[in-house]
């Protein structure tokens, strides 16, 4: 009887931390990169295959 709470307190915790996993595992991973471009290329609508939102990196020793 006295472990009660303990127990009880690790399997939620245990349960969080799988349900979690799940949600980490089950995202989909943006495209960055791919077909030599730094930015994000569409993949639906009407703008399918555009490039948005280049990466660029400014120079401050110039």
């Amino acid at each position: 009887m006295r472990h009660t709470k303990l127990l009880n307190e690790f399997s939620l915790q245990k349960k969080k931390r799988e349900f979690l996993n799940k949600i980490l595992k089950s995202r989909k991973e943006v495209e960055v990169g791919g077909s030599g471009t730094q930015g994000y290329r569409l993949k639906s609508g009407k703008s399918k295959g555009k490039v948005i939102r280049h990466i660029v990196k400014k120079s401050e020793n110039i």
